[in-house]
């Protein structure tokens, strides 16, 4: 990577991370672009080289570790249910240490749609749908998981169950810790959801 390169990465990352504080501490409808290039430390016409609009930060954020919580959870030792449960936790924790506040401006920007209007909602929903079906496939290339195995329905379920305790722990305005609350349903029910597809180990 060239020093250029590296020179727009790190401004990127600068006006990322002034997004996200800012974001979290006056919500997305009162953050302007002026304020996040001034903590940012550019000029505005900078952040437009990297964005279009301030809502696009979120999506920037809401993306920015995904594959690396994927990455993770296909190197982990052990059985598909410790991969899966590991994705799981990964994803809860990643979303709670960004702050509920962050959360529920992504919540509400991809629901509200005289905000965002790109369906860039429908393309986070469909890179972890795509993620976890990668995982899945992980499992069944790895004789972990039996070939019948429905990869995209089971998919769909174990991201709509993510999405669903990301709302109710919104709703909740962060009372209780998400990565726990996804700790305790894997303990407690992922194991029955995967046992009929799981391949009898030895």
């Amino acid at each position: 990577m060239t020093k250029r390169q590296l020179a727009a990465q790190e401004t990127k990352r600068r006006l990322i991370e002034a997004g996200r504080q800012i974001i979290c501490e006056k919500g997305l409808a009162n953050t302007c672009v002026d304020e996040i290039t001034g903590q940012a430390g550019v000029s505005k016409g900078t952040f437009y080289t990297y964005f279009e609009r301030k809502e696009d930060i979120v999506f920037e954020l809401s993306r920015f570790m995904f594959n690396e919580i994927l990455n993770h959870a296909k190197k982990i030792n052990g059985s598909f249910y410790d991969r899966i449960r590991q994705y799981m936790v990964d994803f809860s924790d990643y979303i709670e240490k960004g702050s509920v506040r962050l959360a529920q401006e992504w919540i509400r920007s991809v629901v509200n749609s005289p905000i965002t209007d790109d369906g860039q909602g429908l393309y986070k929903w469909k890179l972890d749908v795509a993620c976890v079906e990668e995982l899945l496939r992980t499992g069944i290339s790895d004789g972990q998981l039996k070939e019948e195995l429905q990869v995209e329905e089971f998919a769909h379920i174990v991201v709509e169950l993510l999405y669903g305790q990301l709302l109710c722990w919104c709703i909740n305005d962060g009372k209780y810790s998400l990565r726990e609350r996804t700790e305790e349903f894997c303990d407690a029910y992922l194991k029955i959801l995967l046992k009929s597809y799981e391949e009898d180990e030895g």
